[in-house]
This record gives structure tokens, sequence and C-alpha cells, in this order.
């Protein structure tokens, strides 16, 4: 689809915005394929106490949902993320030998990501209105309106905050728990990881659905 036809698609930039945020985030489909090698890891920590069977266990897991993508000829971008994800939590732990340390990047990536989210705002680049820009051809003309940039800036807290939860609720039982908190850190991140996602998604959209800002397409 051209960005014209595209732009037709979405003549405001609410419309926009939904469509672009369900692309980004999978779906139900995309939803599972997040979780299950976190739930297998934690299962198999739970049931034997063994990291390396458990590591073993939900590497494995994220590679036959990779194999089902491939096989079926679609996009692997949401099985690729939680392989990659689980990949640098077995080094982690593997390094260290605390099963807790598979669940650290996690924790650092919210951090990390709730502080860029802060500072786009801060400079009045907001992170959501890259997605206006991906429909209209031109990256930064969102800029040019301020109604834009106020509303992209109020997405883009709204996506921050499942980030900001997740750190202050995961991190402190990571720094207190030994080895006996990963069932509950494993617990932690399946609750607080699509749920949490979805419900700050609900509250973007309700927002959206409040407004009508046409899309300015990008000059010739």
């Amino acid at each position: 689809m051209s960005a014209t036809e595209e732009n037709a698609a979405h003549v405001t930039v609410e419309a926009a915005v939904r469509s672009q945020l369900a692309k980004a985030f999978g779906g139900v489909r995309g939803t599972v394929e997040a979780a299950v090698p976190t739930i297998v890891f934690t299962v198999m920590w739970i049931t034997t106490s063994t990291l390396k069977t458990s590591l073993i266990a939900g590497v494995c897991t994220a590679v036959v949902l990779l194999l089902a993508r491939l096989l079926q000829r679609s996009s692997p971008q949401f099985v690729l993320n939680s392989l990659v994800g689980i990949g640098i939590g077995a080094f982690f732990a593997s390094r260290t030998g605390e099963a807790k340390d598979v669940f650290l990047p996690g924790i650092l990536y919210n951090a990390a990501y709730a502080v860029a989210m802060l500072l786009s705002i801060a400079v009045r680049w907001p992170v959501v209105g890259f997605l206006i820009g991906s429909v209209t051809g031109d990256p930064t003309s969102w800029r040019e309106d301020p109604a834009v940039v106020r509303l992209c800036s109020r997405l883009t807290w709204l996506l921050m905050v499942p980030c900001v939860v997740r750190v202050a609720v995961q991190l402190p039982v990571y720094l207190l728990g030994g080895n006996d908190a990963v069932a509950e850190l494993g617990i932690l991140k399946i609750v607080m990881g699509w749920p949490l996602q979805v419900a700050g998604l609900a509250a973007m959209v309700w927002l959206l659905a409040r407004g009508r800002t046409p899309v300015r397409p990008a000059a010739p």
C-alpha cells in the first residue's frame, strides 16, 4: 500500500495510530508467543529447580514457535523477539549461576524504555509520533501541529506506564529475593507482561476514540 492509499484509509491521526499499534503488538498470537517460553521456563524451574534444564526448555520452546512461523511463512518478528529475550536472559543466568538473572534483562529493558519515552516527551519528540510519520510518509512532519504533539505525548505517557509499573514491582523482588524468587518473578513477568500492556493499549484506544485530528500527508 502506498503512502497516499494509506492516508486515504486513515484520514485521522487517531485511526492511523490505532492501526499501527495493532501491527506493532502482534494480536493474540503474538501475545501467546511472547509469554509461552517464560511460562515453560518458570514451570520447569518450579518442578526441577535445575537452571540448565529450565533454560533449555524455555529456549527450545521459542525455537519450536519460530519453526512453526517459518513453515507457515508468516512473520517471525514476535517469536524472534521472544527468542532473543530468553536467549539474553539465559546468557545472564548461565554466567552468574543465579536462575533469577533470567529476568534481569527484562527489568533493565523496561527501565531503559521508560527513561527513553520520558526523555522523548520532555524534548517534545514523543515516540508515538513516529507511528504517524510512518503513515504520512514524513517521519517528522507531525511536529508542525501542536495538537498532534500533545496527543502523542499523552499516548506516550500511557505506553510508558506499564514499563514503570513492571520495574517498580519486579526490581524489589529481584533485589531482595534469592533463587527462591524465581517462581515469583516468572509469575510477575507473565501477569505484568501482555495483560498489563493490553490494559495500557486499551487506555490509548479510549483516548484515541475521543479525537478526530486530520492526517496531514507529506509534501511532494
